[in-house]
Protein backbone atom coordinates (compact mmCIF):
# COMPACT_ATOMS: atom_id res chain seq x y z
CA UNK A 1 0.00 0.00 0.00
CA UNK A 2 1.00 3.65 -0.27
CA UNK A 3 3.04 5.39 2.38
CA UNK A 4 0.97 6.25 5.45
CA UNK A 5 1.24 9.81 6.73
CA UNK A 6 -0.41 10.40 10.08
CA UNK A 7 -0.75 13.21 12.59
CA UNK A 8 0.22 12.75 16.23
CA UNK A 9 -1.52 14.41 19.19
CA UNK A 10 0.65 14.16 22.29
CA UNK A 11 4.37 14.18 22.99
CA UNK A 12 4.86 11.83 25.92
CA UNK A 13 6.65 8.53 26.38
CA UNK A 14 4.00 6.59 24.47
CA UNK A 15 3.93 9.06 21.57
CA UNK A 16 7.63 8.42 21.00
CA UNK A 17 6.80 4.85 19.92
CA UNK A 18 5.10 6.30 16.84
CA UNK A 19 8.03 8.60 16.13
CA UNK A 20 10.51 5.71 16.36
CA UNK A 21 8.41 3.58 14.03
CA UNK A 22 8.26 6.36 11.43
CA UNK A 23 12.02 6.86 11.68
CA UNK A 24 12.75 3.12 11.39
CA UNK A 25 10.37 2.64 8.43
CA UNK A 26 10.49 5.91 6.43
CA UNK A 27 9.32 4.18 3.27
CA UNK A 28 6.10 3.10 5.02
CA UNK A 29 5.30 5.83 7.56
CA UNK A 30 5.66 9.57 8.07
CA UNK A 31 4.48 11.95 10.79
CA UNK A 32 2.85 14.82 8.93
CA UNK A 33 2.31 17.02 12.00
CA UNK A 34 2.30 16.89 15.79
CA UNK A 35 0.43 18.74 18.49
CA UNK A 36 1.65 19.39 22.04
CA UNK A 37 0.62 22.23 24.34
CA UNK A 38 4.05 23.00 25.80
CA UNK A 39 6.16 25.26 23.57
CA UNK A 40 9.44 24.10 25.10
CA UNK A 41 8.59 20.47 24.46
CA UNK A 42 7.42 21.36 20.96
CA UNK A 43 10.84 22.85 20.14
CA UNK A 44 12.65 19.78 21.49
CA UNK A 45 10.43 17.38 19.54
CA UNK A 46 10.81 19.36 16.32
CA UNK A 47 14.61 19.37 16.59
CA UNK A 48 14.90 15.75 17.71
CA UNK A 49 12.51 14.17 15.22
CA UNK A 50 12.40 16.67 12.36
CA UNK A 51 8.60 16.98 12.60
CA UNK A 52 6.44 20.09 12.35
CA UNK A 53 4.97 20.59 15.84
CA UNK A 54 2.00 22.84 16.63
CA UNK A 55 1.04 24.14 20.07
CA UNK A 56 -2.56 25.02 19.15
CA UNK A 57 -4.96 22.22 18.25
CA UNK A 58 -6.73 24.52 15.77
CA UNK A 59 -3.47 24.95 13.84
CA UNK A 60 -2.84 21.20 13.90
CA UNK A 61 -6.30 20.54 12.47
CA UNK A 62 -5.98 23.27 9.85
CA UNK A 63 -2.52 22.11 8.76
CA UNK A 64 -3.78 18.75 7.50
CA UNK A 65 -1.34 16.75 5.40
CA UNK A 66 -2.17 13.48 7.16
CA UNK A 67 -4.81 10.82 6.56
CA UNK A 68 -5.63 10.28 10.24
CA UNK A 69 -4.54 11.46 13.68
CA UNK A 70 -3.14 9.31 16.48
CA UNK A 71 -4.31 10.53 19.90
CA UNK A 72 -1.66 9.54 22.43
CA UNK A 73 -2.69 11.34 25.61
CA UNK A 74 -3.58 10.51 29.21
CA UNK A 75 -7.00 8.94 29.64
CA UNK A 76 -8.24 11.99 31.54
CA UNK A 77 -8.02 14.23 28.45
CA UNK A 78 -8.07 11.78 25.54
CA UNK A 79 -11.86 11.84 25.13
CA UNK A 80 -11.92 15.62 24.59
CA UNK A 81 -9.46 15.43 21.71
CA UNK A 82 -11.07 12.37 20.14
CA UNK A 83 -14.36 14.27 19.92
CA UNK A 84 -12.76 17.46 18.68
CA UNK A 85 -10.92 15.70 15.85
CA UNK A 86 -13.96 13.59 14.98
CA UNK A 87 -16.16 16.69 14.71
CA UNK A 88 -13.52 18.20 12.40
CA UNK A 89 -13.90 15.17 10.12
CA UNK A 90 -10.47 13.73 10.93
CA UNK A 91 -10.25 9.93 11.36
CA UNK A 92 -8.82 9.02 14.76
CA UNK A 93 -6.61 6.20 16.01
CA UNK A 94 -6.82 6.60 19.79
CA UNK A 95 -4.53 5.07 22.37
CA UNK A 96 -6.27 3.03 25.07
CA UNK A 97 -8.45 3.62 26.92
CA UNK A 98 -10.75 6.06 25.09
CA UNK A 99 -12.11 7.44 28.40
CA UNK A 100 -11.40 6.90 32.12
CA UNK A 101 -14.84 5.90 33.44
CA UNK A 102 -18.19 4.52 32.33
CA UNK A 103 -19.96 7.89 32.28
CA UNK A 104 -17.39 9.34 29.91
CA UNK A 105 -17.28 6.16 27.80
CA UNK A 106 -21.03 6.35 27.28
CA UNK A 107 -20.83 10.09 26.65
CA UNK A 108 -18.14 9.61 24.02
CA UNK A 109 -20.16 6.88 22.32
CA UNK A 110 -23.35 8.94 22.33
CA UNK A 111 -21.42 11.90 20.92
CA UNK A 112 -19.64 10.16 18.03
CA UNK A 113 -20.45 6.42 18.07
CA UNK A 114 -20.58 4.92 14.58
CA UNK A 115 -20.83 8.35 12.97
CA UNK A 116 -17.05 8.96 13.03
CA UNK A 117 -14.04 7.01 11.78
CA UNK A 118 -12.48 5.97 15.08
CA UNK A 119 -10.34 2.94 15.87
CA UNK A 120 -8.48 2.08 19.07
CA UNK A 121 -4.73 1.41 19.07
CA UNK A 122 -4.97 -1.74 21.21
CA UNK A 123 -1.67 -3.37 20.35
CA UNK A 124 -1.54 -6.51 22.47
CA UNK A 125 -3.46 -8.70 20.04
CA UNK A 126 -0.89 -7.71 17.38
CA UNK A 127 2.21 -8.52 19.40
CA UNK A 128 3.82 -11.41 17.46
CA UNK A 129 3.51 -14.23 19.98
CA UNK A 130 0.02 -13.18 21.04
CA UNK A 131 -1.02 -12.89 17.38
CA UNK A 132 0.30 -16.41 16.73
CA UNK A 133 -1.64 -17.83 19.68
CA UNK A 134 -4.84 -16.04 18.69
CA UNK A 135 -4.52 -17.43 15.17
CA UNK A 136 -3.95 -20.94 16.50
CA UNK A 137 -6.87 -20.63 18.92
CA UNK A 138 -9.14 -19.63 16.03
CA UNK A 139 -7.84 -22.30 13.65
CA UNK A 140 -10.01 -25.10 15.05
CA UNK A 141 -7.02 -27.28 15.89
CA UNK A 142 -7.75 -27.00 19.62
CA UNK A 143 -11.49 -27.38 19.14
CA UNK A 144 -13.91 -24.95 20.73
CA UNK A 145 -12.02 -22.68 23.13
CA UNK A 146 -13.49 -22.67 26.63
CA UNK A 147 -10.82 -21.04 28.79
CA UNK A 148 -8.10 -18.39 28.55
CA UNK A 149 -5.82 -17.59 31.46
CA UNK A 150 -3.91 -14.38 30.79
CA UNK A 151 -1.08 -12.95 32.85
CA UNK A 152 0.50 -10.56 30.35
CA UNK A 153 -0.95 -7.07 30.71
CA UNK A 154 -2.98 -4.85 33.01
CA UNK A 155 -6.63 -3.85 32.90
CA UNK A 156 -8.18 -3.36 29.47
CA UNK A 157 -5.12 -4.85 27.72
CA UNK A 158 -5.43 -8.13 29.60
CA UNK A 159 -9.19 -8.22 29.08
CA UNK A 160 -8.71 -7.56 25.38
CA UNK A 161 -6.50 -10.65 25.11
CA UNK A 162 -9.06 -12.72 27.03
CA UNK A 163 -11.84 -11.63 24.68
CA UNK A 164 -9.73 -12.27 21.58
CA UNK A 165 -8.67 -15.74 22.70
CA UNK A 166 -12.16 -16.78 23.79
CA UNK A 167 -13.85 -15.29 20.75
CA UNK A 168 -16.07 -13.13 22.97
CA UNK A 169 -17.54 -9.86 21.72
CA UNK A 170 -20.11 -8.01 23.88
CA UNK A 171 -21.59 -10.89 25.87
CA UNK A 172 -22.28 -10.09 29.50
CA UNK A 173 -20.00 -11.54 32.18
CA UNK A 174 -19.81 -12.07 35.93
CA UNK A 175 -16.48 -11.03 37.45
CA UNK A 176 -15.01 -12.11 40.77
CA UNK A 177 -11.69 -10.72 41.93
CA UNK A 178 -9.17 -10.31 44.70
CA UNK A 179 -5.97 -8.44 45.48
CA UNK A 180 -2.79 -10.08 46.80
CA UNK A 181 0.19 -8.15 48.15
CA UNK A 182 3.68 -9.67 48.35
CA UNK A 183 7.26 -8.47 48.75
CA UNK A 184 9.50 -8.11 45.71
CA UNK A 185 12.97 -6.73 45.08
CA UNK A 186 12.44 -3.64 42.93
CA UNK A 187 13.45 -4.11 39.31
CA UNK A 188 13.89 -1.86 36.27
CA UNK A 189 11.47 0.98 35.64
CA UNK A 190 10.51 2.79 32.45
CA UNK A 191 13.74 4.79 32.30
CA UNK A 192 16.33 2.29 33.41
CA UNK A 193 17.57 -0.35 35.88
CA UNK A 194 17.53 0.03 39.69
CA UNK A 195 20.45 1.84 41.33
CA UNK A 196 20.17 0.13 44.73
CA UNK A 197 18.43 -2.90 46.22
CA UNK A 198 15.00 -2.01 47.53
CA UNK A 199 12.19 -4.25 48.78
CA UNK A 200 8.78 -3.08 47.59
CA UNK A 201 5.15 -4.20 47.91
CA UNK A 202 3.95 -5.86 44.72
CA UNK A 203 0.21 -5.74 44.04
CA UNK A 204 -1.35 -8.65 42.16
CA UNK A 205 -4.92 -8.63 40.84
CA UNK A 206 -6.57 -11.99 40.18
CA UNK A 207 -10.04 -12.27 38.68
CA UNK A 208 -12.32 -14.76 36.97
CA UNK A 209 -14.55 -13.66 34.10
CA UNK A 210 -17.45 -16.09 33.76
CA UNK A 211 -19.18 -15.81 30.36
CA UNK A 212 -21.30 -18.90 31.05
CA UNK A 213 -19.77 -21.43 28.68
CA UNK A 214 -16.39 -19.68 28.59
CA UNK A 215 -13.99 -18.66 31.36
CA UNK A 216 -11.36 -15.97 31.42
CA UNK A 217 -8.78 -15.75 34.19
CA UNK A 218 -7.01 -12.41 34.64
CA UNK A 219 -3.82 -12.43 36.71
CA UNK A 220 -1.39 -9.53 36.69
CA UNK A 221 1.05 -7.51 38.73
CA UNK A 222 2.30 -4.26 37.26
CA UNK A 223 5.90 -5.27 38.00
CA UNK A 224 5.71 -7.77 35.11
CA UNK A 225 6.14 -5.03 32.51
CA UNK A 226 9.78 -4.41 33.39
CA UNK A 227 10.77 -7.04 35.94
CA UNK A 228 13.64 -9.43 35.24
CA UNK A 229 12.09 -12.07 37.53
CA UNK A 230 8.32 -11.80 36.95
CA UNK A 231 7.36 -13.36 33.62
CA UNK A 232 4.18 -13.44 31.55
CA UNK A 233 1.98 -16.53 31.20
CA UNK A 234 -0.83 -17.61 28.90
CA UNK A 235 -2.94 -20.77 28.97
CA UNK A 236 -5.55 -21.39 26.27
CA UNK A 237 -7.75 -24.49 26.60
CA UNK A 238 -9.99 -26.06 23.98
CA UNK A 239 -11.90 -29.32 23.82
CA UNK A 240 -9.20 -30.94 21.64
CA UNK A 241 -6.04 -29.32 22.96
CA UNK A 242 -4.34 -26.44 24.71
CA UNK A 243 -1.52 -23.91 24.52
CA UNK A 244 0.60 -23.63 27.67
CA UNK A 245 3.25 -20.96 27.26
CA UNK A 246 4.99 -21.92 24.02
CA UNK A 247 3.90 -25.58 24.19
CA UNK A 248 0.97 -26.87 22.13
CA UNK A 249 -0.80 -30.21 22.64
CA UNK A 250 -3.79 -31.42 20.62
CA UNK A 251 -5.56 -34.58 19.50
CA UNK A 252 -5.25 -35.65 15.89
CA UNK A 253 -7.80 -38.32 16.80
CA UNK A 254 -9.22 -39.40 20.15
CA UNK A 255 -6.29 -41.79 20.66
CA UNK A 256 -3.47 -39.84 18.97
CA UNK A 257 -2.02 -36.82 20.81
CA UNK A 258 0.38 -34.50 18.98
CA UNK A 259 2.81 -31.99 20.46
CA UNK A 260 4.52 -28.90 19.10
CA UNK A 261 6.26 -25.74 20.22
CA UNK A 262 5.81 -22.15 19.09
CA UNK A 263 9.20 -20.87 18.02
CA UNK A 264 10.49 -17.38 17.34
CA UNK A 265 12.44 -17.23 14.09
CA UNK A 266 15.01 -14.45 14.26
CA UNK A 267 17.84 -13.28 12.03
CA UNK A 268 21.22 -12.29 13.42
CA UNK A 269 22.03 -15.27 15.64
CA UNK A 270 25.34 -17.08 15.48
CA UNK A 271 26.91 -16.58 12.07
CA UNK A 272 23.74 -15.25 10.44
CA UNK A 273 24.46 -11.87 8.80
CA UNK A 274 20.97 -10.93 7.61
CA UNK A 275 20.60 -8.33 10.34
CA UNK A 276 18.98 -8.54 13.78
CA UNK A 277 15.19 -8.74 13.59
CA UNK A 278 12.21 -11.02 14.11
CA UNK A 279 11.13 -12.97 11.04
CA UNK A 280 8.06 -14.50 12.62
CA UNK A 281 6.56 -17.28 14.74
CA UNK A 282 6.44 -20.89 13.55
CA UNK A 283 4.55 -23.85 14.95
CA UNK A 284 4.38 -27.42 13.66
CA UNK A 285 6.10 -26.46 10.41
CA UNK A 286 3.89 -23.48 9.49
CA UNK A 287 4.13 -19.74 9.87
CA UNK A 288 1.59 -18.60 12.45
CA UNK A 289 2.89 -15.06 12.27
CA UNK A 290 5.17 -13.28 9.79
CA UNK A 291 6.70 -9.89 10.52
CA UNK A 292 5.71 -7.58 7.69
CA UNK A 293 8.12 -4.91 8.98
CA UNK A 294 11.31 -6.98 8.73
CA UNK A 295 14.19 -6.16 8.58
CA UNK A 296 13.54 -3.04 10.69
CA UNK A 297 14.92 -3.35 14.22
CA UNK A 298 11.75 -2.84 16.24
CA UNK A 299 10.73 -4.11 19.65
CA UNK A 300 7.71 -6.38 19.51
CA UNK A 301 5.46 -3.73 21.04
CA UNK A 302 6.58 -1.37 18.28
CA UNK A 303 5.83 -4.05 15.68
CA UNK A 304 2.32 -4.30 17.11
CA UNK A 305 1.80 -0.53 17.02
CA UNK A 306 3.07 -0.41 13.44
CA UNK A 307 0.47 -3.07 12.60
CA UNK A 308 -2.24 -0.80 14.04
CA UNK A 309 -0.98 2.04 11.84
CA UNK A 310 -1.11 -0.13 8.72
CA UNK A 311 -4.61 -1.33 9.52
CA UNK A 312 -5.76 2.21 10.22
CA UNK A 313 -4.40 3.31 6.86
CA UNK A 314 -6.39 0.55 5.18
CA UNK A 315 -9.50 1.36 7.24
CA UNK A 316 -9.41 5.04 6.29
CA UNK A 317 -9.13 3.98 2.65
CA UNK A 318 -12.32 1.91 2.98
CA UNK A 319 -10.96 -1.27 4.55
CA UNK A 320 -12.43 -3.17 7.50
CA UNK A 321 -12.56 -2.13 11.12
CA UNK A 322 -9.83 -3.83 13.14
CA UNK A 323 -10.39 -2.62 16.71
CA UNK A 324 -13.40 -0.38 16.96
CA UNK A 325 -14.37 2.26 19.50
CA UNK A 326 -17.08 -0.18 20.61
CA UNK A 327 -14.48 -2.89 21.36
CA UNK A 328 -12.17 -0.46 23.12
CA UNK A 329 -15.06 0.85 25.21
CA UNK A 330 -16.13 -2.69 26.14
CA UNK A 331 -12.64 -3.64 27.29
CA UNK A 332 -12.35 -0.51 29.43
CA UNK A 333 -15.85 -1.08 30.85
CA UNK A 334 -14.95 -4.64 31.88
CA UNK A 335 -11.65 -3.41 33.33
CA UNK A 336 -13.60 -0.95 35.49
CA UNK A 337 -15.88 -3.77 36.64
CA UNK A 338 -12.86 -5.95 37.42
CA UNK A 339 -11.44 -3.21 39.63
CA UNK A 340 -14.85 -2.86 41.32
CA UNK A 341 -15.00 -6.60 41.98
CA UNK A 342 -11.49 -6.59 43.47
CA UNK A 343 -12.20 -3.59 45.69
CA UNK A 344 -15.60 -4.78 46.92
CA UNK A 345 -14.86 -8.48 47.21
CA UNK A 346 -18.28 -9.12 45.67
CA UNK A 347 -19.20 -10.55 42.23
CA UNK A 348 -20.07 -7.92 39.63
CA UNK A 349 -22.14 -8.61 36.51
CA UNK A 350 -21.94 -6.46 33.40
CA UNK A 351 -24.97 -5.03 31.57
CA UNK A 352 -25.16 -4.26 27.86
CA UNK A 353 -23.92 -0.75 27.06
CA UNK A 354 -24.93 1.47 24.11
CA UNK A 355 -22.02 0.30 21.94
CA UNK A 356 -23.10 -3.32 22.42
CA UNK A 357 -26.65 -2.55 21.27
CA UNK A 358 -25.79 -0.81 18.01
Amino acid sequence: MDKITFGLVGGGWRAEFYLRIARALPEQFAVGAMYVRDEGKADVLAKTWGVKVYTAIEEFIAAGGYSFAVVSLKREVSREYIMRLAHAGIPVLAETPPAPDLEQLVGLWNEVGDSAVIQIAEQYLFQPMHAAKIRLARSGRLGAISQAQVSAAHGYHGISLIRQLLGVQFENVTIRGQRFISSLVKGPQRYGPPLTEELIRSEQLIASLDFGDKLGVFDFTGDQYFSWIRGNRLLIRGERGEITGDEVAWLESFDTPLYSRLRRIEAGHGGNLEGFYLKGIMGDGEWLYRNRFAPARLAEDEIAIAESLVRMGLHVAGGPSFYSLAEGSQDQYLALLLEQAVNSGEPVTSVSQPWALR
